[in-house]
């Protein structure tokens, strides 16, 4: 069993009956999508769950896994996911492969938010590794631009996988990839792009994980919020 199947099994083990469970989007999610299916038809799991991306939907129904729509979602029980940056604070950075709306949302939706990662994921600030997504509205995305690199930002537009045109989310916006000065904090740097006119959503992340589960030669060493 590699690492991300083990920490993704071990996420799975906080899994109850009559949960609401949110699904991440990634290999480690798949894992974790995976053992819930296994346990619901081996072990009888009774468990609902909503989807952070159209990927995630699609392996959840092609294993059985009972799916709702997110329109009729006001809080779920957990919501596992993993993350490109991790804090020592657990602040996250999240959005280089999938859709941040969705995902913020079920973050701050459900009681618990469990981030699965590997050792390589850790860094001592936001932003250490990769720029910081940031989706903008399409029509706006030059003026969210000019006033990102009026604080210090940064970057330009996402292009799409094949490199033959723009990066386009689930509903439509832009994406982007903006890096900013190593002096900015997370904290107000989180403050500044919540602030920015025609700024749909981030990839910073914070004060939402419950715990960061970190997975590293075979073994996962659990880090709990307040500890």
């Amino acid at each position: 069993m590699n690492d991300k199947e083990l920490v993704a099994y071990q996420a799975a083990r906080l899994v109850e009956d009559g949960m609401l469970v949110g699904l991440g989007t990634g290999s480690t999610a798949n894992y974790f999508i995976e053992e819930l299916a296994r346990r619901k038809s081996e072990e009888g799991l009774e468990v609902s769950t909503v989807s952070s991306s159209v990927i995630s939907a699609i392996k959840a129904q092609s294993l059985g896994l009972p799916l709702v729509a997110m329109e009729h979602v006001s809080r779920l029980d957990l919501y596992v996911d993993g993350a490109d940056e991790v804090t020592p604070d657990m602040t996250l950075l999240k959005g280089r492969g999938s859709d941040l709306v969705r995902e913020k949302l079920l973050a701050r939706a459900a009681d618990r938010f469990i981030v699965l990662v590997d050792q390589s994921k850790l860094v001592s600030r936001i932003g250490e590794k990769f720029p910081i997504p940031i989706e903008v509205v399409p029509f706006a995305w030059q003026l969210a631009k000019r006033t990102l690199e009026s604080l210090g930002g940064r970057g330009g537009l996402r292009q799409n996988a094949s490199k033959d045109g723009l990066a386009v989310t689930s509903h439509g916006s832009l994406v982007l990839d903006m890096v900013f000065d190593s002096s900015i904090d997370s904290q107000a740097l989180n403050g500044m792009l919540n602030a920015t006119p025609g700024v749909v959503e981030h990839g910073i992340f914070q004060g939402l994980a419950a715990a960061v589960f970190v997975a590293q030669d075979g073994r996962v060493e659990e880090r709990w919020n307040g500890k």
